[in-house]
């Protein structure tokens, strides 16, 4: 059964990086925080609350900071036309 979620196919780039860089975040610190010590456990107490924040104020430094790396941009399309 091949089921598709139409919201996640329309999803911009830089979207899509910042949840890879969460996701990976939290999956590490969570790792970390088990088997290292449990201080790692608010390093993903910090990419939570910066992910609570930024739903709010529409700011991410992890947007600005892919944004100058190039990470996320979409290119823009020509459409052949010249003024």
């Amino acid at each position: 059964m091949n089921i598709q979620n139409p919201g996640c196919s329309t999803m911009r780039p830089m979207e899509r990086a910042i949840r890879i860089l969460a996701g990976t975040f939290v999956t590490l610190s969570v790792a970390l925080g088990y088997f290292v010590s449990p201080y790692w456990f608010l390093l993903t107490l910090f990419v939570g609350l910066n992910l609570f924040q930024s739903a709010f104020t529409r700011w991410c430094l992890a947007e600005q900071i892919f944004a100058r790396l190039g990470i996320g941009v979409e290119e823009k399309v020509s459409t052949g036309r010249q003024r």
